[in-house]
């Protein structure tokens, strides 16, 4: 149940920790957002120096989901205990137990620093750490995941216990409610938080939501594209053309087949995850509840109204993400070509012309594609995960005052209906372009203090400047 001592909270989401991709002399710049020189963790090892030295009392530190990116790790075990597929060689395992445990293996391995980081932060004064489970790092899921973390940490027996992981949510000293936001988001959501294992071809493995099989199975092979930065990937058709002639002609010169059957295939296995059901064991339904409510400081009640909430996901409409994935586009440029082909064709029975005719026809139907095309823009960028509505039911539920989100990587504060409303932003490497010349944003958290006189807290938005010594407060126009 929520405490009402006035504690303070840092609250970080986005950080994307993942493996270190090597650098190749035949494409520098192929995945260069997750090369080492860009990890984080040296920023994240002096923001948590800078939390203890400055806090007046214990702190309790909640990575508010994404804390770990799976989806970008494509390597696999040179001698795998279970049978592996052409795909997971080519662009990553899905989330069989095991695969999950290498995964979080590869992580723990490439960033000593961050996870010695968190261990000199629980150990140096009586604070906690809260994981709340995010859309990309959904297989934490997995109690052996989260205990390879625990061994990780090192932490003595006796307080072990100050570091948890909650299911989706988290309610922090009674008034703050902190939750990742993916499951309002439709791209991104799980149909089925609580009960995430589903069984293919007999074998248990975490649901993957639709977002991130596009992550796993376009992305993870079309390298230059950044899946920290929506903008990056998700563009009209005329950006597609240029960012493909600058940065690809040469080294990916296939990306259009590239695209057509990692899209293909996303949508077939984002489908088929989707409608299959999920493994769940009726008489332990109530056990279950009670096990994440009492994780995430609530009670059993609030986490089956809160569930209420969750939006439905994208797969509920196939014609949705056809056309997120630009299945649909694809489609009518072949068509576009079938009609030509055929126009020429038809005039050929009365009158013979030369096949070269088709390209003639092809450009009169050509321009409807490009106008279709080109009114494309990344709304999806843009998504909002709070509203009004939203806000009230929450408040109401919860009996909080302050609601904290990451996901968008968009830092927000503002006040929505009852509710004080914060977007924690993001840490991971996002940068303009493949050089990765220009970062987007700066690495941004929350930090909840109590106000002078009274035990009540107020979430603040600070940035930590790469490379720098101590956080400044952030802006929002």
């Amino acid at each position: 149940m929520p405490t009402d001592a006035p504690i303070e909270t840092v609250i970080l989401s986005d950080i994307h920790l993942t493996d270190a991709e090597p650098a190749l002399d035949s494409r520098p710049f192929w995945r260069a957002y997750k090369q080492r020189r860009f990890f984080i963790d040296a920023d994240f090892t002096k923001l948590l120096e800078h939390v203890s030295d400055n806090a007046n009392g214990p702190v309790e530190l909640i990575l508010n989901g994404d804390t770990f990116d799976f989806d970008g790790i494509t390597v696999v075990p040179d001698e795998p205990p279970g049978p592996l597929s052409w795909l997971s060689h080519l662009r990553g395992m899905p989330s069989e137990e095991w695969m999950s445990l290498f995964k979080m293996e590869r992580i723990i391995e490439d960033h000593p620093e961050w996870f010695a980081a968190i261990t000199a932060f629980v150990l140096r004064g009586d604070h906690r750490v809260v994981f709340v489970i995010g859309n990309h790092d959904v297989e934490l899921h997995w109690p052996s995941v989260q205990e390879r973390i625990l061994t990780a940490l090192g932490l003595p027996d006796e307080i072990g216990g100050r570091v948890s992981f909650a299911t989706s949510f988290y309610i922090s000293g009674g008034d703050t409610f902190v939750s990742h936001g993916h499951l309002y988001d439709p791209l991104c959501t799980e149909p089925t938080p609580a009960n995430p294992l589903i069984q293919i071809r007999g074998r248990p493995r975490v649901r993957i939501p639709f977002g991130d099989m596009a992550a796993r199975y376009m992305l993870n092979g079309m390298g230059y594209f950044n899946p920290h930065a929506a903008g990056n990937y998700i563009m009209s058709a005329r950006e597609y053309f240029a960012f493909f002639f600058r940065y690809m002609f040469r080294t990916q010169p296939f990306l259009i087949w590239t695209w057509f059957w990692s899209a293909t295939l996303t949508l077939f296995l984002s489908l088929r995850d989707f409608w299959t059901p999920e493994m769940r064991d009726p008489l332990v339904v109530e056990e279950k509840t009670q096990a994440i409510a009492e994780k995430s400081n609530a009670t059993p009640s609030m986490v089956r109204q809160l569930a209420a909430l969750n939006v439905p996901s994208a797969c509920t409409s196939p014609l949705k993400i056809a056309r997120v994935l630009w299945i649909d586009r694809g489609i009518m440029f072949l068509l576009v070509v079938y009609l030509g082909f055929q126009a020429t064709l038809a005039v050929n029975f009365v009158w013979p012309i030369s096949p070269w005719w088709a390209l003639l026809f092809i450009a009169l139907l050509f321009p409807g594609f490009i106008i279709y095309s080109f009114r494309v823009r990344p709304a999806e960028a843009k998504l909002s995960l709070m509203s009004e509505d939203r806000a009230n039911v929450i408040h109401r539920v919860t009996n909080t005052t302050q609601v904290v989100f990451g996901h968008t990587h968009v830092p927000v504060i503002e006040n929505i209906g009852p509710i004080r409303y914060v977007n924690g932003g993001f840490w991971s490497p996002a940068f303009r372009e493949p050089t990765c010349e220009n970062r987007i944003g700066t690495q941004t958290f929350v930090w909840l203090k109590p106000t002078d006189g009274d035990n009540t807290r107020r979430a603040a938005l600070w940035e930590w400047p790469p490379s720098a010594d101590a956080p400044e407060p952030v802006v929002i126009d």
